[in-house]
């Protein structure tokens, strides 16, 4: 059986200042990590699918003893029910982005307009029908609801890591349409 750590109280927690990980006890793997710059996070320690994550829960003091152990509580609970709070956590995040950016473009209205705008330019039809197909069939089930300042190079590293080795010169266009779009 493993060890389980001592509880400790919100006195001793605020007690702790020299650096690295320390057990605070009441749910499992819940840990106050304390920075060499004098910084400190709560931090989860789960085996999530088989692997061993560390999952941020805050920076103390702004996050509680007893948040920071509601809120491992909460996570360990959705380990249990086979949800990965992290995925979980990082869907919240970008739905939070998409929203905010409501009032700016996504990157499906940016792309649209940039077709719009260049298309007459282009003198091959089947230029055009390339440009507008692969960005619908790439770039838009990844991207193509995030604001424009919202795409990063994880993004775009996700639109064409699947199709580098198998369509070079299909990846290679959609990597300058991606480009031009955000420029």
């Amino acid at each position: 059986m493993p060890r389980q750590a001592t509880e400790l109280g919100a006195l001793a927690v605020s007690r702790i200042a020299t650096a690295g990980y320390h057990a605070v006890g009441g749910v499992a793997g819940l840990y106050l990590q304390v920075l060499s710059t004098g910084g400190r996070t709560w931090i989860l320690r789960a085996d999530i699918g088989g692997r061993r994550r560390e999952m941020g829960l805050g920076g103390y003091p702004s996050v509680t003893l007893s948040g920071a152990r509601e809120a491992a509580r909460g996570a360990r609970d959705l380990i249990r029910a086979g949800i990965n709070p992290i995925d979980r956590a990082r869907a919240a995040k970008a739905r939070l982005t998409v929203t905010s950016t409501q009032s700016g473009w996504t990157f499906r209205q940016a792309g649209e307009a940039y077709v719009a705008t260049h298309e007459a330019g282009w003198k091959n039809a089947k230029h055009r029908a390339q440009w507008s197909s692969t960005l619908a069939a790439y770039v838009y089930p990844v991207v193509g609801d995030l604001g424009v300042d919202a795409v990063g190079l994880s993004q775009v590293m996700d639109i064409l890591t699947p199709i580098w080795t198998t369509k070079t010169e299909t990846a290679r266009r959609v990597r300058g349409r991606l480009e031009a779009v955000l420029d």
